[in-house]
């Protein structure tokens, strides 16, 4: 099984490594499970299969979205209830309570779509005080800064990570098996599961920063698709040529 980013991960590196990779996944898909596992909602996702960006990646098999929020298949992106209505649950009781809390805080502006069980902000590193979030979290929230620009409020304790290994169990699939792969701070849930995991030669330098910490993590030198390449071939499963 691969897991990955899409920003700056599997739309990441040269057109000439996307495509590599690209073409495999096509090949392998009776052989490589891949899912999607991005800060994108669905829509995002739907627009980026149908063209939003070239060369489009092929479709996965599952898409993690939200940041952990929601889970789809990944050819129709219907949610997959089994896995969201946990989480889908646990929102609709802490939304009301951090609703509005940010309202008007500056270097803060909420993203122009609406997310599903979370709420998503930009904000500007030089005018926004983090400082601010702690008295968020004590509301059943999580606030994750990544990727010095992305503020999102999750369910405490969900995120890309914690949701991965849910799926993993519910479909009785062996950990030994899988990779993942990212290069943000939102990223991090992912490599702190103990699976296998690539950090891409251009993650975000937070993220860099704790490479030594992290158990069964390899930092690629290039970037993007081939720095997933180059993983896949570290940890000796099956790459593309």
């Amino acid at each position: 099984m691969l897991v990955t980013d899409l920003d700056g991960t599997l739309l990441g590196g040269s057109p000439e490594s996307r495509r590599q990779l690209y073409g495999w996944l096509a090949d392998q898909r009776q052989e490589v499970l891949h899912i999607f596992c991005t800060g994108r909602d669905r829509r995002a996702v739907r627009a980026m299969l149908d063209g939003g960006v070239q060369p489009p990646p092929p479709a996965p098999h599952l898409v993690i979205g939200d940041v952990g929020c929601t889970v789809a298949c990944g050819l129709s992106l219907e949610t997959v209830p089994m896995a969201v209505d946990p989480i889908e649950a646990q929102w609709k009781v802490v939304a009301p309570l951090v609703d509005g809390c940010l309202d008007g805080v500056a270097g803060l502006k909420p993203q122009a779509q609406p997310p599903e069980r979370r709420y998503a902000f930009n904000y500007e590193p030089e005018t926004f005080d983090p400082s601010i979030l702690a008295s968020l979290e004590s509301l059943g929230v999580d606030c994750l800064l990544s990727d010095n620009q992305f503020l999102d409020l999750l369910p405490a304790g969900v995120n890309k990570g914690s949701t991965l290994i849910r799926l993993l169990q519910l479909l009785d699939l062996p950990p030994e098996r899988v990779v993942t792969a990212g290069d943000t701070l939102n990223d991090l849930s992912m490599f702190e599961t103990g699976l296998k995991g690539v950090m891409v030669g251009n993650a975000e330098p937070k993220l860099r920063a704790l490479h030594p910490e992290l158990k069964n993590i390899y930092l690629a030198q290039d970037h993007g698709c081939a720095g997933i390449i180059e993983g896949l071939r570290h940890f000796g499963m099956v790459a593309p040529d």
